[in-house]
């Protein structure tokens, strides 16, 4: 099987590369801002976008689409960028897919939610309420019309990044560094963090099953952002330059709504792989430790 996993320099998308490889899969992965080792330049909206595929005799049987503009505040602001990003580069991907026969795996997010009655299953009607949840739920619907297409929605991933973007590494970043900074985290934002590496692992099991349709991926854990925070630092006895202070969603004055009550379930999934060994922020932080980081 050939494996082509876009947005490969990110969390997710790094993490999906990294456990193909490790299972044998031919794969290759894509950058677009930042190039990490052995990804490929690819820019959905540029023209001829996917000659690159024929200059090196790789024709994919499946995409792994994990490009995205996540910034939730910048979308809201840019809404024509949030929709090239976001929605058009999804239509060139499942454009591609459609004429190619390839199965396309695309990332999305519990934004397609309000976040009123969360966590939530597959089946529970979304209503998003900012422009990056709209966009990703416009972009769903442009995915789902690929007849083997997977969905999988995500939320609070963390893990292992080249950037130390995601907000658990970052935070694991200012403890080691030793460098006073003070965060200021809603204590009404709930939701569900899962580890990019277990969600490499529940693609790999969905592509090679033949699986499609819809699946929230999601660990055991449920926090808001203000109690993750502290978990982190829990493990950490010389971490009083970390400050943290919680406050509420309404006091940060964001760009744009957030989803309170979010978060997934991941009952579906559960039900068909119930073997399946998940990794928490737990066991995030002690892998770490263990290793020295």
């Amino acid at each position: 099987m050939k494996v082509l996993v876009i947005g490969a320099s990110g969390l997710v998308g790094s993490h999906c590369l990294k456990y193909f490889k490790e299972k044998d899969v031919e794969v290759i992965g894509t950058y677009r801002n930042f190039k990490t080792e052995g990804t490929y330049f690819f820019d959905p909206l540029e023209e001829n976008c996917f000659d690159f595929l024929e200059e090196i005799n790789f024709k994919p049987e499946v995409i792994v689409h994990c490009g995205a503009l996540t910034n939730v505040d910048y979308c809201e602001e840019h809404q024509a960028d949030s929709e090239n990003q976001t929605l058009t580069s999804t239509k060139v991907i499942a454009d591609y897919c459609k004429k190619n026969n390839t199965r396309l795996v695309y990332i999305s997010t519990d934004y397609v939610f309000d976040g009123l009655n969360g966590p939530y299953s597959e089946t529970e009607r979304t209503n998003p309420i900012n422009v990056y949840g709209k966009h990703k739920l416009e972009a769903e619907w442009v995915a789902e019309k690929i007849e083997s297409c997977i969905i999988a929605r995500i939320t609070n991933v963390y893990g292992e990044e080249e950037r130390s973007k995601n907000f658990v590494a970052h935070l694991l970043s200012v403890i080691h560094s030793g460098m006073e900074k003070n965060f200021n985290l809603p204590f009404d934002q709930f939701a569900t963090p899962i580890y990019a590496g277990d969600i490499a692992r529940m693609i790999y099991l969905l592509v090679m099953d033949d699986k499609k349709g819809v699946y929230h991926l999601a660990s055991t854990d449920y926090y808001n952002r203000y109690q993750l925070a502290k978990k982190v630092k829990s493990y950490f006895k010389n971490a009083s330059h970390l400050l943290l202070e919680p406050i509420s969603t309404q006091s940060l004055q964001q760009k744009a709504k957030r989803p309170l009550n979010g978060g997934l379930l991941n009952i579906k999934f559960t039900r068909e792989y119930p073997q399946f060994e998940y990794t928490n922020v737990d066991a995030f932080i002690l892998k770490n430790i263990k290793n020295g980081i």
